[in-house]
């Protein structure tokens, strides 16, 4: 009888623990769907919504940061960067946006200048509509940056050397750092993996970043591209604040609500 009564007490545990396991999985799935919508969410607003505390709440958001579905920040969590991670997939990766922002860049580019190219997909869209007549000196770490320069008569072209990254096809290493503190470009051009109001421009690739970090300290104007699903959104490596850039383009009109967060601190928005 003790043992038939103890056998009742684990299968009621079982069924305790499988239905609190379900309740976790369902409210996770419903943050995650919260913040697809909102880009940004707090563990007070999130707690109020789902009716727990705020301690479950932080577990649940520590749990979707270690899996990379969010960025758990403090007191609530943002959206990573939508965005894939290797060159071959992002090159495919929202085509015709990359070629708004491109056509808005464009007009920020005058003859003799020395711009700084990053490797990013919307760099290269940038690259692609460069007028043939255009004059100026490229400094890349971007292979496919220089395979587009190659073809354009009056483009000096200065290559970064060092160790290539197959995941970007770019050189990221302590030598390409090096390489590009021996400049003072007149505009860097910086195709972005996330963008926030608070948390500023970040990277997925740490070496990448910190490149990228260096081409913004060595640039007299920086003119950040992104597209709209990247905005408010957060990884793990800081490249620079938002004061630190001068000009945002994205491929929707600056009069978006979602930007108005960027233009209150004084940033062109194009």
């Amino acid at each position: 009888m003790q043992k038939l009564q103890n056998i009742a007490v684990f299968n009621l545990f079982l069924q305790y623990k499988t239905a609190n396991k379900m309740k976790k999985e369902e409210r996770q799935k419903t943050i995650l769907e919260y913040l697809s919508k909102e880009h940004r969410v707090s563990s007070a607003e999130l707690s109020e919504y789902l009716s727990v505390s705020e301690d479950t709440i932080r577990r649940d958001l520590k749990e979707l940061s270690d899996q990379g579905l969010l960025k758990a920040v403090r007191g609530g969590a943002v959206a990573p960067s939508p965005i894939p991670l290797h060159y071959r997939k992002r090159e495919k990766h929202d085509i015709e946006n990359k070629k708004i922002i491109a056509q808005k860049a464009i007009s920020y580019l005058k003859d003799g200048q020395v711009v700084f190219i990053d490797g990013g997909t919307t760099s290269l869209a940038l690259v692609a509509s460069f007028p043939y007549d255009l004059k100026l000196t490229v400094i890349t770490n971007s292979f496919p940056v220089a395979s587009l320069v190659e073809d354009l008569p009056n483009i000096d072209l200065i290559f970064a050397g060092g160790k290539m990254c197959k995941t970007s096809f770019t050189t990221s290493s302590i030598e390409t750092m090096d390489f590009f503190r021996n400049f003072r470009a007149d505009v860097c051009i910086l195709g972005i993996c996330s963008i926030h109001h608070e948390r500023g421009i970040t990277g997925i690739l740490y070496d990448d970043s910190m490149l990228k970090k260096n081409m913004v300290q060595n640039s007299n104007f920086v003119i950040a591209l992104s597209s709209i699903e990247k905005v408010e959104t957060a990884e793990s490596y800081f490249v620079c604040p938002i004061k630190d850039i001068n000009v945002l383009v994205t491929n929707v009109a600056p009069e978006e609500e979602i930007l108005k967060a960027y233009q209150n601190t004084g940033l062109t928005i194009l």
